[in-house]
């Protein structure tokens, strides 16, 4: 063991391991070569060595020839020599040649060069011999007073190392650490003396501690910290101290700098609950984030703040619109985060407040132009809409404001959608609103130009039009915003006016006379050929004239191919008709109503048949049309018709809300639970556990075993040859397999090599490529492998995204023959894309919306023999790592078809979006139908259709 730890202080990379000089070329080479060849000579020394061969026989060739030198680089080489070298003989006695080397340490420690005396003294801090350190203990001593700082910050932690190792040699030196931190002026050397006296002495450090109490808040930002660091430690051994620790604590949050500021936050919010405490924290968490540049330091702060809002309940609370400070930032993340938090904070009190601030940021996105301006205006919509429908006494001030915004003819026009669900859940929740956002609602219908906004008003106009006035005036505005009717009549007469308008030409007896067809050669898409004639580009022309004429909002999106929105209209103008014969005995004007909802609806399938559409009217939507044109013409004789149209929508619509409302009910449920501590939860007692910890004092450490990977669950065999990948077969010369072990964002290779042969393979190296997002970042080195012997050698591939990923490669070594190489194929390794995938969850909105955007799709064809649709949705989620989004009320019941919609995210921050449609024909039947992927890249949809989990699951 002792062996190995001589070996594994420093790790110095070798490029080739098969191409070693011979001992006696590296003896000629530090006899007759110049420093710099020294320097390189002693380079390949140092690698050699790490990588196994102790090369003890060099040890005087270089204390003759390398240790005179006066190169500074050489010098420290020269000292990763000595980290290295064997320094005892297999008997267990001190090498003769250390007596020198121990000599020229000595006089190093006593140069008048101050960095080579700080070199060697960090030397001193790897030295574990007492024989060897002995002859070094003055000089050592004498550093604490050497007029450099350099040297003193050095010598402190060198008398440190040799106390905690060798304890007899330095008996005094918590003492004398102690007088040094006294009399030490410069503030490095104090922090340096103060942590090292931590760590060899807590009584000590404790002293000082309590004699430098009160001039704690005057020292240097370094000091200080190491003081934070000390005092979290001390608090949970010694109790007593910590209302005196915490006072201190309350003066350092008004330090000069950002970094103990911080530290001291996280202090004081470790070692004590007390909400003054822990809302004094929190506000100089804010205060930082708000200050601070760097849009990571505030994401770190803001997690932190999170997660001192979930350890205290409704502390916080006064603090949100200190949060929505943050809001000043460019950056999209840093406003989402906040916003997140602040919604998480808002309670009755301040919830005025907040949205009052939220409607002047949303001005602003209007006024001003900020970077990604139309994410954030949905951003600040979406929490408007949160705030006003968790209290409602808010959703009268917000509604007006927000529908401004429904004439939003930006391209990428979500906000409107947004606002436009916001205000049909605002009517449906709120009667006493209704009348105000009607009369809103409808007097905007004229300028709205987006399908999407238009089908989410027409709707609410026909369900929520209850009187006689608010039906004729809805009439009123759906009528101007369709313009004439019939819209196919109108626009031939449109069509015939720009023909009629041409001037005559000179013909026989003043009658025009028709121009000869010049025209010109066209290829058809079937490869034939036809003439375009100048007559008949004069009518095309005519034709594109006549639909790009400005026309009203409603009739142009018709006119466009909008045909979803048609029907909505055709459904909306029946409940109008409908609802007017109930509420209103002017039978005759209902007769009108009715008699102008079936022209308009005849009209929009004749148009929708004719040349002035962009795409002809489908199937589905005439027969949409339809059904309502014969509902309008039987809803007197059937009065079923009437509770369809007019309440059966509704309560759909309602029944939908309330799911919407138990759903973030049983998520802020679910999120209390987490946080929750129950009464027999068990104890944790410190010195019975390794990990937990009292009153979280030691948060910091958890956090550094966190990032080094120390806290992760030890692999157990079975997982760990699970993961083992077969390269090569049992009868190639070399046998190779690899262990793939994936940490997030990096592929490590551990690769084991069995020599097969009776030769010994020189030169031998693992080549790698790869195919995809992913980068070989370490190659393994090259080495010679003996007779029957193995080797394990490392690759670390960088991965960037989820995209399809192949790892393949082969195995080089020499032959008998220089000139030959002998090359061993490797099987290919695919990545895993199941390491990256996690699920996540999006509103229907959000789906909706990248939905329309992505433009890759992989459509799988399913043929099942799973027992239910459930299950096989169940083993869908499992196969994928893909979250459901369809409500679990939608899926209740006995049925035979099943469609659900699911959402992944990877760690790169791709989304990946599945529709499943199946069905299952009899009871003992296959489960038949498809599952549709779509996803912003090719690879991610191609990677997740193709996954071996999602193929056993389609089988």
């Amino acid at each position: 063991m002792a062996t190995f730890l001589d070996s594994t202080y420093s790790l110095v990379a070798q490029d080739n391991a098969a191409d070693q000089p011979t001992q006696q070329e590296l003896k000629t080479q530090l006899e007759k070569g110049t420093d710099e060849t020294k320097v390189e000579t002693l380079k390949r020394i140092l690698s050699v060595m790490l990588n196994g061969d102790p090369m003890p026989g060099l040890l005087m060739h270089i204390i003759r020839f390398v240790m005179p030198s006066k190169s500074k680089q050489l010098k420290k080489l020269l000292y990763l020599y000595y980290e290295i070298c064997p320094k005892h003989e297999p008997n267990g006695k001190l090498r003769q040649e250390w007596i020198l080397v121990c000599n020229s340490i000595r006089l190093d420690l006593q140069h008048p060069n101050e960095y080579i005396r700080g070199n060697t003294l960090r030397f001193l801090n790897k030295i574990r011999d007492a024989e060897l350190m002995e002859p070094l203990l003055q000089p050592a001593r004498q550093c604490l007073e050497h007029r450099h700082a350099y040297v003193r910050k050095n010598a402190v932690f060198a008398i440190a190392s040799i106390y905690i190792h060798m304890e007899t040699l330095i008996p005094d030196a918590p003492d004398l650490i102690f007088k040094f931190l006294e009399d030490e002026q410069d503030p490095t050397c104090k922090r340096n003396a103060f942590a090292a006296l931590l760590s060899i002495s807590h009584d000590k450090a404790l002293a000082y501690i309590s004699k430098s109490f009160d001039g704690i808040p005057n020292h240097e930002e370094l000091l200080q910290l190491a003081e934070l660091e000390f005092i979290r430690k001390d608090a949970v051994i010694n109790q007593q101290n910590k209302a005196r620790y915490l006072r201190l604590i309350f003066d350092l949050l008004e330090a000069n700098t950002s970094t103990v500021v911080y530290e001291a936050a996280s202090s004081l919010t470790s070692l004590t609950n007390n909400p003054v405490a822990v809302k004094a924290a929190a506000s100089k968490f804010i205060e930082l984030a708000i200050k601070e540049a760097d849009n990571n330091v505030k994401l770190i702060i803001l997690d932190k703040v999170s997660q001192l809002r979930r350890q205290n309940e409704g502390i916080l609370d006064d603090l949100t619109m200190e949060i929505l400070r943050v809001l000043s930032s460019p950056d999209l993340d840093v406003r989402r985060k906040a916003l997140e938090l602040a919604l998480e904070m808002v309670s009755s009190k301040n919830v005025e407040d907040v949205v009052l601030l939220l409607k002047k940021e949303l001005s602003k996105t209007v006024d001003e132009q900020y970077e990604k301006n139309l994410e954030y205006r949905s951003l600040l919509i979406h929490s408007i809409h949160q705030c006003a429908i968790k209290f409602s006494q808010v959703a009268a001030s917000v509604v007006g404001s927000l529908m401004d915004f429904i004439a939003d003819s930006t391209v990428n026009n979500t906000s409107a959608v947004d606002v436009i669900s916001f205000v049909k859940e605002v009517v449906e929740k709120f009667p006493e609103l209704r009348s105000s956002i009607l009369e809103r609602l409808i007097s905007t219908l004229d300028e709205v130009r987006a399908g999407k906004v238009y089908r989410g008003a027409l709707w609410i106009v026909g369900e929520y039009s209850l009187d006689e006035a608010d039906i004729r005036e809805s009439w009123k505005r759906i009528r101007a915003s369709l313009g004439e009717i019939p819209i196919l009549a109108s626009e031939q007469r449109l069509l015939d006016q720009a023909e009629g308008g041409e001037e005559p030409g000179d013909g026989v007896n003043g009658h025009s006379k028709p121009a000869a067809p010049s025209g010109s050669r066209k290829v058809l898409a079937d490869g034939t050929y036809a003439t375009e004639t100048a007559l008949t580009s004069q009518d095309k022309a005519k034709l594109e004239a006549v639909k790009a004429a400005q026309k009203p909002p409603l009739r142009q999106l018709i006119l466009d191919g909008d045909y979803y929105l048609a029907t909505v209209l055709s459904t909306s103008l029946v409940k109008l008709v409908m609802r007017h014969s109930e509420v209103s005995s002017d039978k005759e004007r209902t007769n009108a109503l009715r008699a102008e909802a079936m022209l308009i609806m005849i009209s929009i399938i004749r148009v929708g048949q004719s040349q002035f559409v962009k795409t002809p009217i489908d199937e589905d939507s005439v027969d949409r049309v339809m059904a309502c044109l014969r509902a309008l013409a039987d809803f007197a004789q059937n009065k079923e018709l009437g509770t369809v149209f007019l309440d059966d929508t509704r309560k759909a619509f309602r029944v939908m809300v309330m799911a919407e409302e138990k759903k973030r009910a049983a998520k802020e449920a679910l999120i209390k639970a987490k946080s929750a501590v129950q009464v027999d939860d068990v104890v944790s007692i410190r010195q019975l556990t390794k990990k937990s910890t009292v009153d979280g004092a030691d948060d910091v450490t958890i956090d550094v075993e966190k990032a080094t990977g120390g806290d992760s669950a030890t692999e157990n065999l079975s997982s760990k040859l699970s993961k083992v990948v077969q390269l090569t077969g049992f009868s190639d010369p070399v046998y190779a397999e690899a262990y793939v072990n994936v940490q997030q964002f990096d592929i490590i290779l551990d690769v084991l090599l069995v020599n097969q042969t009776t030769d010994t393979l020189q030169n031998l190296s693992v080549e790698f490529a790869t195919l995809g997002d992913l980068k070989v970042v370490e190659r393994p080195t090259t080495q010679n492998l003996a007779v029957h012997d193995f080797s394990n050698v490392q690759a670390t591939i960088k991965v960037s995204s989820t995209d399809t990923g192949v790892i393949f490669g082969n195995i080089v070594y020499d032959g008998h023959h220089s000139t030959e190489n002998n090359v061993v194929i490797l099987n290919d390794i695919h990545v895993d894309i199941m390491d990256y995938i996690q699920p996540a969850q999006c509103t229907e909105t959000q789906f909706r919306t990248m939905w329309t955007e992505f433009e890759w799709e992989n459509k799988v064809n399913i043929n099942s023999k799973a027992k239910t649709l459930r299950a096989f949705l169940d083993l869908l989620m499992k196969a994928t790592n893909m979250a459901c989004l369809t409500p679990e009320s939608s899926m209740q019941g006995d049925c035979k078809f099943l469609s659900a919609n699911l959402y992944a995210r990877s760690v790169f921050g791709e989304d990946a979006l599945a529709n499943l449609s199946i069905e299952k024909e009899a009871d003992d039947g296959p489960v038949t139908g498809f599952v549709r992927i779509r996803s912003r890249s090719q690879g991610l949809a191609l990677a997740l259709g193709s996954l071996k989990g999602l193929k056993a699951a389609t089988a």
